[in-house]
């Protein structure tokens, strides 16, 4: 009997308020077993399957009265349904009617053993054990789902909470079939409410990385890549996947084991961070695909009726309405209109800051969005209009090459040079106004998650506005000064040229490589669990690029040499 161990459980029926003495004991079952016997190691692998097969286990009579069920993955990230049903229980079938035992498919005659086996089993119990939140209690488990209110895999976790032990005591006078398998609707949704505020960050972390993408491009005088093809060549193996996605998560440990901070699992966190990081790259792709969609419908849609409408300009009711405005500029203050549209950057950014400082951040982010779709809308549409006008010229052009074949000789070089993929030219107006398009496109999804952050604050400033207006938060008028200012200081991809102003190992410093330091700002925000820390770098790139813009213009007015360089030759 060395290493055996003697366990009773007593079993009562519910208690009932009535005031009555508590109901006496009316079960009763002890046992000497083997601990060893009845332990069992669910590997993570085994746990994973089990979400497509369910892993099964049968408990013949005589079984041990305590399992021991150590999960490698904890019941917090991966909530298991256990499920037992009671087989036997030591009745014979000469006991049951033989109306049941007459059935040919056996079906009454389960549910009659199952029914009398529920009567004299005592209900299984399960006790969850976590390292980090500590003891669940699961009675009567016929068919349960097991979670445990715990955290795992994060920056802050120890070593061990990782792992779940279930203590599960059955009745060993029983035989039972257990069902065991992972709830994929109960793991997706401990899933998004674990780790919601660590994609937050990584889904800042994604986009800085694909503006970052945009300004490197720009800085090499290579065309700016869409948001989608920027997204998608961040997520190239290895050399991109491996700087971007998991070069933070060494960095994290690095600063744990600089900050003398207990240490998490690194496989499980490794795995979940990345995981994280996916699926924040995918519902951003997704966010962008779906804007990019409504631009080009909406500019498809402009482009179209502005060629009808100027295929009508020769009747005189059109020309009248369009004439009206100018014949009647005396009469009304248009003056005021086109003075605004002179100082359309002012006005925007007085009317964002005034509204984020003294009303809410939410109404000027909206107001730098709203500055933002204007301008991709225009630029889609420039650069649809100058594609469709380009087109039939070449096409005339190479008509009258096949016309004259005795003169075809003097135009392969005039064809050479105005191609926009000859290396000495420059792009054409309609290429231009399409990369204006993605670097605004770029801002606009950027600023959109920064908009989105202050949304809780702004549902609470409007259930508390009948009891009287109160200006935001000090620290929330400054950062999002700083969100507009980067918005309305990085207007245009030239303006990427203006941000240098330090020199690491030889090299400038350019906008690309403080968009990666934001980048990775983000992701470490995200990995502790506050992705709010992503508007001071945000904040700081918009002071530093409104410095640097204002000493630009003062440069230049001065006569001085230009501030910073241009290196790109597309026009714009």
């Amino acid at each position: 009997m060395d290493g055996f161990r003697f366990l009773t459980i007593s079993v009562a029926p519910r208690p009932t308020v009535s005031g009555r003495p508590p109901p006496a004991v009316s079960m009763a079952v002890g046992q000497f077993f083997n601990p060893e016997d009845g332990m069992r190691d669910l590997s993570a692998q085994l746990m994973l399957l089990s979400a497509y097969s369910p892993k099964e286990m049968l408990l013949e009579e005589d079984h041990p009265l305590a399992y021991n069920l150590s999960f490698g993955v904890s019941l917090g990230l991966l909530p298991v349904s256990l499920s037992l049903k009671s087989t036997g229980c030591g009745i014979n079938k000469s006991e049951l009617s033989a109306v049941e035992i007459e059935d040919k498919d056996g079906r009454k005659e389960f549910e009659e053993n199952s029914r009398l086996c529920k009567l004299r089993c005592f209900p299984p119990v399960a006790i969850a054990w976590d390292p980090t939140s500590g003891l669940y209690f699961f009675p009567n488990l016929d068919g349960q789902t097991i979670v445990v209110d715990s955290s795992p895999a994060l920056w802050s976790s120890t070593m061990g909470s990782e792992e779940t032990t279930v203590f599960l005591m059955v009745d060993p006078h029983c035989s039972y079939k257990m069902d065991m398998a992972v709830s994929e609707s109960a793991a997706a949704s401990r899933f998004l409410l674990l780790y919601g505020l660590q994609m937050v960050g990584f889904s800042f972390a994604v986009v800085f990385f694909a503006v970052m993408q945009q300004a490197h491009a720009w800085d090499l005088d290579l065309p700016v890549p869409s948001m989608m093809t920027a997204v998608e060549s961040n997520l190239r193996t290895p050399l991109p996947f491996l700087l971007l996605g998991f070069l933070p998560v060494l960095i994290s440990l690095f600063i744990s084991l600089l900050k003398s901070q207990p240490i998490p699992p690194v496989s499980s966190f490794t795995i979940v961070s990345i995981l994280s990081y996916l699926l924040a790259n995918g519902s951003i792709f997704v966010l962008i695909l779906v804007s990019q969609l409504i631009f080009y419908a909406a500019a498809v849609i402009h482009v179209f009726i502005k060629s009808r409408w100027q295929g009508l300009e020769e009747n005189l009711f059109l020309v009248f309405v369009q004439r009206f405005p100018k014949l009647s500029s005396s009469l009304f203050p248009f003056k005021v209109i086109q003075v605004l549209r002179v100082n359309a950057m002012l006005v925007t950014t007085l009317m964002a800051i005034s509204s984020g400082c003294f009303v809410h951040p939410v109404l000027g982010l909206c107001i730098l969005l709203l500055a933002h779709a204007l301008c991709c809308h225009n630029a889609l549409c420039s650069s649809m209009t100058a594609s469709s006008r380009s087109h039939p010229r070449k096409m005339e052009l190479f008509d009258y090459k096949d016309e004259g074949n005795d003169k075809s000789h003097q135009f392969p070089f005039s064809l050479q040079e105005n191609s926009s993929n000859s290396p000495n030219s420059s792009k054409s107006f309609g290429d231009t106004q399409l990369e204006l398009f993605h670097h605004r496109h770029g801002l606009l999804i950027l600023h959109l998650l920064a908009a989105l952050m202050f949304v809780p604050s702004f549902v609470a400033w409007l259930q508390r506005m009948g009891l009287g207006h109160s200006f935001p938060w000090f620290l929330d008028s400054v950062l999002c000064s700083g969100v507009i200012l980067h918005g309305i200081f990085n207007t245009k991809p030239e303006f990427n040229s203006l941000f240098s102003f330090l020199s690491i190992l030889g090299k400038e410093m350019r906008l690309d490589f403080v968009y990666l330091l934001a980048g990775y700002h983000a992701y470490l925000s995200g990995l502790n669990l506050a992705p709010y820390r992503v508007f001071y770098a945000m904040a700081a790139i918009g002071f530093i690029s409104s410095a640097l813009r204002m000493l630009e213009r003062r440069s230049r007015e001065k006569g001085e040499p230009r501030f910073g360089r241009k290196k790109h030759s597309h026009r714009h």
